[in-house]
């Protein structure tokens, strides 16, 4: 049984790889069903229908061989052979009597137009069609008009008709769903990709953020040690210790957020909370440390977002970063984080003697041009990385130089983040303003 219905399988997709041979096949079958048809008489209608009572005229033979092989073509020229094999019953029902079934290849392709075509087509064709030839075995048949030959015409033409429109509309409605699953999954790929693309950017400017300000404080720090290893060691020493602690620190947040990449079901999972404003005193200390003077004022206490408190960190971060870089000997950094209405604004500013460096086609004293490193002219990815992180949740951020010297980064930051960034670990429900 399993073999027949695989045969059967096998048979069946063959054909509809092969549509001109399936219709050749059906023609064939056709004009055997008519050829049998046309030695079967029906009788009075008393009785079951008598076969080999009569045999078929040479020129009824002929029309319906024509008829038949006519079907070959149906799925090209769907209406010239329907209007072929038509006009070979209507002759049929005119010049011959008893008539020979030619109307049954008519049935066939009147159903290949009912399937191929829309429905208005349909009903018109097959309503000119069941009339036409209903009105030729009527009127030219030997039998009484009222015969159940005459009325299965046009049940017969009716029910291609009826046919072919129900499985165009099956075709069209499995073809809207395939599509609509198709787009679906188009849809599902982009928007991946697209999460994708932002969550790689995140990570990229998280990465970019912890390696600026921790390699800058490690090279600051190590130009100190070798500048006073001779004559002062234990200020080396204490050098040192810095450039210890803040590699240390570098690599503990390089960890959690090379976690963020982790699988799940990997072995660990990133524990430690993301830095925020909680920890803006132990950011400061590395400034300190390394020989910038900052000064921070916060105005309140508020709990901001996880994602709002991250970007503040960062920006603080990264601004300072770039005042340790390019301020020049001497300079003083301020930082405030203030609660404005539904906004968070943060800012930094610096008295640089080297700010000038960090205008638009200017850098005097040897400092650093726009293109230069991450400055904060947009030449590099500091300024950049900052924009995005905070155009990201929906705020502005502004950079430039500052009346009479010094430069100055103000981001508003709104509270009710929308980015719908799910929280990292640790900063559920956000932190308080510069504790």
């Amino acid at each position: 049984m399993t073999t027949l219905s695989s045969g059967f399988a096998r048979a069946r997709r063959w054909l509809r790889d092969h549509p001109l041979a399936f219709d050749a096949t059906l023609a064939f079958c056709t004009l055997v069903a008519m050829i049998c048809g046309s030695f079967t008489d029906p009788g009075d209608g008393h009785g079951p229908p008598a076969f080999g009572a009569r045999t078929p005229e040479l020129f009824s033979v002929f029309l319906m061989t024509l008829a038949a092989a006519a079907l070959v073509l149906r799925r090209r020229r769907p209406m010239r052979i329907l209007a072929v094999t038509a006009a070979l019953a209507a002759v049929e029902y005119v010049l011959m009597d008893p008539s020979a079934p030619v109307v049954m290849s008519t049935v066939i392709a009147l159903y290949t137009v009912a399937s191929r075509t829309d429905r208005p087509t349909t009903w018109r064709v097959g309503l000119l069609t069941m009339g036409g030839l209903t009105a030729a075995a009527m009127v030219f048949g030997s039998t009484p008009w009222y015969s159940q030959e005459n009325f299965g015409v046009f049940a017969w033409t009716g029910l291609a008709s009826a046919a072919g429109d129900a499985v165009r509309s099956r075709r069209a409605f499995v073809d809207a769903i395939r599509e609509r699953a198709e787009r679906a999954e188009r849809t599902r790929e982009e928007e991946a990709r697209r999460r994708v693309a932002e969550e790689r950017l995140r990570i990229a400017r998280d990465l970019h953020d912890v390696v600026a300000h921790h390699i800058a404080l490690v090279n600051v720090q190590a130009g100190v040690a070798a500048h006073v290893m001779d004559k002062r060691p234990d200020q080396a020493k204490e050098a040192l210790a810095h450039v210890r602690d803040a590699s240390r620190s570098a690599l503990n947040e390089l960890r959690v957020t090379v976690g963020l990449l982790r699988q799940q079901g990997d072995p660990e999972a990133p524990t430690e909370p993301a830095p925020g404003l909680a920890v803006l005193g132990e950011l400061v200390t590395t400034f300190r440390n390394a020989g910038l003077p900052v000064e921070v004022a916060c105005a309140d206490r508020d709990r901001l977002p996880a994602a709002v408190d991250l970007a503040a960190y960062r920006v603080i971060q990264e601004a300072l970063t770039n005042v340790r870089k390019h301020a020049g000997a001497g300079a003083r950094a301020e930082v405030s984080v203030v609660r404005v209405g539904a906004t968070a604004e943060v800012t930094v500013l610096d008295n640089g003697q080297g700010s000038a460096g960090r205008r638009p086609g200017a850098a005097p004293g040897g400092g650093p041009g726009p293109g230069d490193g991450d400055g904060q002219t947009g030449g590099g990815h500091g300024l950049v990385g900052m924009r995005e992180r905070v155009t990201a949740l929906g705020g502005a951020l502004t950079a430039g130089p500052r009346y009479g010297g010094g430069f100055r980064v103000h981001a508003i930051l709104p509270v009710e983040a929308r980015t719908g960034e799910p929280d990292r670990p640790g900063t559920a429900g956000g932190t308080g303003l510069c504790r």
